[in-house]
């Protein structure tokens, strides 16, 4: 059966994903399939291409350091988080933790990053070797961890796009429709519904006074996607066919909360839960 793994994302509560799919390399666990959606689609970058412990480091050093994430960033360039050190920076070949392009085309692993198209408010989801997902090339990375207010909407070929979430915050569907039969979705929040917040209503406010107002539509009705997502999931864990895997406390992390003994906490319990994934991959 084809399996496919689904990162949501999350921000720095991503550390939890990064646990888990830590856990599905030291347990030897393959996926088929493999859909990010914002920090998710760089979390998997890493882990399909068998890097285990690569994304901890992101976590708990890089995304401390001023270059990557800080107010003087917002202030001199109105980008809150340097997508390009990042995805860029850190991860090209000649970069200080270089994404091992090659390990995660070798893989066989089919690979998804869900951006969001700011105009049409419409998913773009990147595929491996195309433009914005090649060796010293991960603009589709920096498209879809693009946080509305946090950052300027990220231009790949002259469209200007946003975090992934806002379009397709749980692609179940899609991963079903390039085949997957079995689905394993990593949550970055208790397992559960999360309901329309203060944040989205004011990034969608954001969105809608730079002229993206399908956007700003795409991220007040985030909370029913995500919803609808995880029912599907739920319903195929009932029959069997899906797993979620989700941490029992974000330790109080927000999207971008730098704490890094609550990140690290969150890896912790990534990695004990990840164990889960190679008995659901074992059940015939």
């Amino acid at each position: 059966m084809k399996t496919g793994v689904i990162d949501v994302g999350g921000g720095l509560r991503g550390s939890f994903a990064s646990g888990v799919m830590d856990r599905c390399i030291y347990d030897g666990v393959h996926f088929d399939y493999g859909i990010g959606v914002s920090a998710g689609s760089a979390n998997l970058a890493g882990s399909l291409a068998g890097q285990m412990g690569r994304n901890y480091v992101f976590y708990t050093d890089y995304i401390f350091r001023h270059e990557y994430i800080s107010l003087d960033n917002f202030i001199r360039h109105h980008n809150y988080i340097d997508l390009d050190y990042a995805y860029s920076t850190l991860f090209n070949m000649d970069g200080e933790n270089p994404l091992d392009y090659d390990a995660l085309v070798r893989s066989g692993s089919e690979y998804r990053a869900v951006a969001c198209n700011a105009i049409t408010g419409e998913p773009k989801y990147f595929t491996l070797g195309e433009r914005g997902m090649r060796r010293n090339d991960y603009d589709a990375l920096k498209a879809s961890c693009c946080v509305p207010i946090a950052d300027e909407p990220y231009v790949i070929d002259g469209v200007p796009y946003v975090d992934g979430g806002l379009a397709d915050p749980v692609p179940v569907e899609k991963a079903l429709q390039d085949g997957c039969e079995r689905i394993v979705l990593i949550l970055t929040k208790p397992d559960g519904h999360i309901v329309h917040s203060k944040t989205y209503e004011l990034c969608a406010r954001w969105l809608d006074r730079r002229g993206y107002s399908k956007a700003a539509t795409g991220m007040r009705a985030k909370y029913k996607r995500y919803n609808a997502g995880y029912d599907k999931v739920k319903k195929m864990q009932d029959e069997g066919r899906g797993l979620i895997i989700a941490p029992e406390s974000i330790e109080g992390m927000g999207t971008l909360t730098k704490d890094k003994q609550a990140i690290k906490d969150l890896y912790v319990q990534g990695f004990r839960a990840g164990r889960r994934v190679k008995a659901f991959m074992e059940q015939k």
